[in-house]
């Protein structure tokens, strides 16, 4: 055990809490992706003290119109509660053309809306991101955090570009290079611990 999970777990205890909830969002939207890949490998991945959930609703969500906050589509209504239902979130992005893709773009600007009741704001956010090239979405996870720290997100200070993602997974989708796992376990624990400190027991709701 680590010097972080036990750290987490004796939290855990002593506070008598359950396991640190968060919600996956992929940014890609195909099925599959490596980006899906990843964040199914970080949900069988992560320590007994983390509990990974995946949101797969980013397809039915609308693009952002101010006129519509009012009457917000259903994808939108079961974003926000996802992401407020969680106790820290886990965004793995693709990289289109050097930047994140669309997609996610909208559904941050959806979920930081209406204005001064953004549904990210304080929530601790990981960012990470698998891609073919040598990079491994280097500058999207980059262009991630930028955008999450503009909304108020708690942007957790780890990152995890998995390059040449196609050598990384194996025909049932498991990271399958030894130093990965190891990697993203590290990181889901920084994201709990993030989360328990964020929300000691007692604080308002």
């Amino acid at each position: 055990m680590s010097k972080r999970t036990d750290e987490l777990v004796r939290f855990l205890a002593r506070t008598a809490q359950k396991a640190a909830g968060v919600v996956g969002i992929a940014g890609s939207l195909r099925v599959e992706s490596y980006n899906r890949k990843l964040l199914r490998a970080a949900r069988e991945l992560a320590p007994s003290a983390v509990k990974v959930d995946l949101w797969d609703g980013l397809k039915r969500v609308p693009p952002f119109d101010e006129d519509d906050e009012r009457d917000r589509d259903t994808a939108v209504l079961e974003l926000r509660e996802a992401i407020e239902r969680a106790d820290a979130v886990l965004i793995a992005t693709p990289e289109c053309n050097g930047s994140l893709p669309g997609q996610l773009k909208n559904a941050l600007d959806w979920a930081s809306r209406p204005y001064g009741a953004t549904a990210l704001r304080g929530k601790p956010v990981a960012v990470v991101g698998a891609s073919q090239l040598p990079t491994g979405a280097a500058r999207a996870q980059a262009e991630v955090r930028m955008v999450l720290s503009g909304i108020g997100a708690q942007v957790i200070d780890a990152e995890f570009p998995l390059a040449r993602a196609h050598q990384h997974f194996d025909e049932m989708g498991r990271l399958c290079s030894a130093a990965h796992p190891q990697s993203v376990s590290r990181l889901l624990e920084q994201l709990a611990l993030a989360a328990t400190r964020t929300n000691p027991p007692g604080a308002a709701a």
